[in-house]
């Protein structure tokens, strides 16, 4: 059991605290590069100032590392649980900032770089997942959509961090800021310690008692409550449905029939594709120097700008807490994607111009697309494959997601200083079409589960055709409480049966 004694709203909190800590460091290692590299300073000087493929390798290799602990998660997760899983992954990420702090050769600072990524990439893989199986429908949305507004806190100190400590000539100038992380992964470790593990992860693991314990304590309700019964019974039946095919078998995955798990997966990993091709990574990664080279402004104006957008960024991420639950992910995702789109289409067309004038309307448009890219692109793709999912392959297929994620976190922060050296401002054209596309793929393809319980979400996947429906219903193919009519009326005709019985 567990050692907090935390009841209702504040064992909520407390879960929802802890998870958001994972993506505040998430946030936090994918900002800190971007004030760092590209500049003419001290860890230019240290490492004989890289050229645009070897930023890309620094800045890169670390995406690299998160795809390694979304593997491992994938194999090892649902044996060992979320809390274990997000206990490694902090203490794996202090190991990588002790090395990236001390670091005084290349192959030491992306062998951190690396081992960072691999706890980073355990931590996205589970926290999703954990904070999914313990929220309450009504808000779950917005809890999950809490983690992308701290992950964009954590760029946002990231950049500052990088600012304060731009001034310094010595080596503090990049170790500090690489090294802080730790802080902020000592803490995760610190929150898990004295959490529950989910219940729906107990039940799975027949330690059906403690799922009970769990479950009463979520809803502040007593051990005996009829709802706590009802709740556990739910999960139970939805595994007992799931599990009739005896153990998981890899190949479960790929199949089509009544789970549907090969659509599932199209749909996780796409979300995946679409957050990482919108083009986010590429500010996140490189503004200042984006800024600096291709808007033609000083070193310390980058800066400057750099973290005023990810403040703006920052706001845009607290949008969608209070819009998630009342329109839905599918709306926020078009209307974000169409954002997107004319952002960089006037990106493109004032950089085209090469003026001081028209870069200055250029960095007022990326402000905008930070904007936009909080309220749907940013929060969506980390907890939606947690949703689409079922229990019996959630862990796993939230492992696929975070390993796809980061494969194309890595494509972008890779290609984006080779593309600027070689196409300049046309990049922002390709990444404009790219979100063009996104829009008719969410419309088509996507069902919405706004206020559908986890056990409801199953019931998405039963109609047939390309788009399982999703196209002629708007994505609405069921509503909240279809489940549990369904349950009741089963226990109704169950209760007539007993009856008829009884007489005879």
């Amino acid at each position: 059991m567990w050692k907090h004694d935390f009841q209702g709203k504040t064992l909520v909190f407390a879960i929802t605290a802890a998870s958001c800590q994972a993506f505040l460091l998430l946030g936090y290692d994918q900002g800190v590069m971007s004030g760092i590299i590209g500049a003419d300073n001290a860890f230019g000087r240290q490492f004989d100032n890289p050229d645009p493929a070897m930023q890309g390798n620094i800045a890169a290799l670390y995406d690299i590392g998160c795809v390694v602990g979304s593997i491992l998660c994938y194999f090892i997760g649902e044996r060992f649980g979320r809390r274990t899983m997000l206990m490694a992954g902090g203490t794996i990420m202090i190991v990588g900032a002790a090395i990236l702090g001390s670091s005084y050769t290349i192959a030491q600072l992306l062998a951190g770089r690396i081992i960072t990524g691999i706890g980073n990439g355990m931590n996205s893989s589970t926290a999703p997942v954990y904070q999914g199986e313990c929220s309450p429908a009504r808000i779950r949305g917005a809890l999950l959509t809490l983690q992308g507004t701290v992950t964009i806190l954590g760029v946002v100190i990231a950049y500052w961090a990088d600012y304060g400590t731009s001034f310094y000539e010595s080596s503090f100038q990049w170790r500090f800021p690489l090294a802080f992380q730790a802080v902020f992964a000592v803490l995760l470790v610190l929150q898990i310690v004295g959490l529950p593990e989910t219940p729906r992860w107990l039940v799975a693991h027949d330690r059906h008692e403690e799922a009970r314990a769990v479950i009463a304590a979520i809803n502040g309700k007593p051990l005996d409550d009829a709802d706590v019964g009802r709740t556990l019974l739910d999960i139970q039946s939805g595994l007992e449905e799931e599990h009739k095919g005896g153990p998981f078998r890899f190949k479960e995955l790929f199949t089509w029939g009544k789970e549907q798990n090969l659509r599932r997966m199209f749909i996780t990993v796409s979300v995946q594709l679409g957050q990482q091709f919108s083009g986010s990574n590429m500010i996140n990664y490189y503004a200042p120097v984006i800024f600096q080279d291709s808007m033609h402004l000083s070193r310390n104006l980058s800066l400057i700008l750099g973290g005023a957008a990810q403040c703006t960024y920052l706001v845009g991420s607290a949008i969608p807490v209070l819009l998630m639950d009342r329109y839905g992910r599918r709306t926020l995702l078009m209307v974000c994607s169409a954002g997107l789109c004319l952002c960089f289409v006037m990106v493109s067309i004032l950089l085209s111009r090469g003026t001081a004038g028209a870069a200055y309307g250029a960095t007022a448009f990326i402000f905008i697309f930070q904007l936009f890219y909080g309220i749907g692109w940013l929060p969506v793709p980390w907890f939606y494959p947690t949703e689409i999912n079922t229990t019996r392959v959630r862990s796993r297929m939230q492992s696929i997601a975070s390993g796809w994620n980061w494969m194309a976190v890595f494509a972008v922060v890779k290609i984006t200083p080779i593309s600027f050296a070689n196409i300049g401002w046309r990049t922002f054209v390709v990444f404009a079409v790219l979100n063009a596309v996104f829009i008719p793929m969410v419309y088509f393809f996507y069902p919405e589960t706004k206020g559908l319980e986890l056990e409801d979400i199953p019931l998405l996947f039963e109609r047939g055709g390309i788009t399982g429906g999703v196209f002629s219903t708007g994505g609405r193919t069921i509503t909240p409480g279809q489940h549990m009519r369904a349950t009741n009326i089963i226990a109704k005709e169950e209760n007539m049966v007993e009856e008829i019985e009884s007489k005879v």
